[in-house]
Parts: C-alpha cells; sequence; structure tokens
C-alpha cells in the first residue's frame, strides 16, 4: 500500500499528468475539429509522415490497436485526400501508407503546434529536468514496440 504522504505526491504527478496533457491536445484538437477529425487521425498522420509506406499492421503495432480499429480513420483520411493506401508492391495483401502534400501539410501543423509548446515548456528549464522528464516519459511508456 501507497504510505498516504507518498499518495499526496503521487495524486498530484496524475494531475499534472491529466492537465498536461489536456495543455498538449487543445489546439491540436481544434484543429481537428475544423475536419470533423480526432485524435486517432492525428496518431495515424504523425507515424505515417515519421515512416513513410508503413503497413497497416505495422501501424497497428506501434498504436497498439487492431487493424479493424484503424480502418476507419484510415479510410477517412483517405476520402479526405490526406492519405493514400497502396498495396505493398511484394505481396499485394499488404496496404501501404502514405501521407499526401495536404496530409503531410495538417501533421506539420498539429505536431507544430505541439513542438511549439513542449519548446516554450522546456525553455528556461534546464537540461537536467528535461532529460528527467523525457526519461519519465519513456519509463511510462514502456518499452518501445518493435515489429
Amino acid at each position: 500500500m501507497v504510505d498516504s504522504n507518498r499518495e499526496v505526491e503521487l495524486r498530484r504527478a496524475v494531475e499534472a499528468l491529466y492537465f498536461g496533457y489536456r495543455a498538449f491536445t487543445s489546439l491540436p484538437d481544434q484543429i481537428l475539429a475544423e475536419y470533423d477529425l480526432g485524435r486517432a487521425h492525428h496518431r495515424i498522420l504523425y507515424f505515417v509522415r515519421r515512416e513513410p509506406g508503413v503497413s497497416v499492421g505495422a501501424l497497428g503495432t506501434v498504436l497498439d490497436v487492431s487493424k479493424q480499429a484503424i480502418n476507419r480513420p484510415i479510410r477517412e483520411l483517405e476520402s479526405l485526400g490526406f492519405v493514400s493506401v497502396a498495396p505493398d508492391s511484394h505481396d499485394r495483401r499488404v496496404r501501404r501508407l502514405t501521407a499526401s502534400k495536404e496530409g503531410a501539410r495538417l501533421e506539420a501543423r498539429l505536431t507544430g503546434a505541439q513542438l511549439d509548446l513542449l519548446e516554450s515548456v522546456f525553455t528556461g528549464v534546464d537540461s537536467d529536468a528535461e532529460a528527467g522528464w523525457r526519461d519519465v516519459m519513456t519509463r511510462l511508456a514502456g518499452p518501445p514496440v518493435v515489429e
């Protein structure tokens, strides 16, 4: 059982994470609403832009969701012209995703807002504190996903 003094500190950490995440997603959520899209669409665009040609299966593994769960948001992004879906050249059952110019622009706008926020938060914070934050977030995320 967690000691009561430690519980107070851990609850503060929970609240900081909650409110920090709310701030981190606020502007991207507003931008996504312009297109009637949500956070799942942003995550898909982010990783498709980060790894052009990623397969739907590999993307599902990275996001820890089933292919069925990401099928609808991928179709929506495709219908809006933000991503293209093409069969793999060696295995036509595998679908590969690539961001269009418009999709790359939208992803840059969404993630750019988050990068700007992080830059403003990290400005004036010593490098050890930033490294500590990064370490905590990496530990919280768990081991990297490898396909």
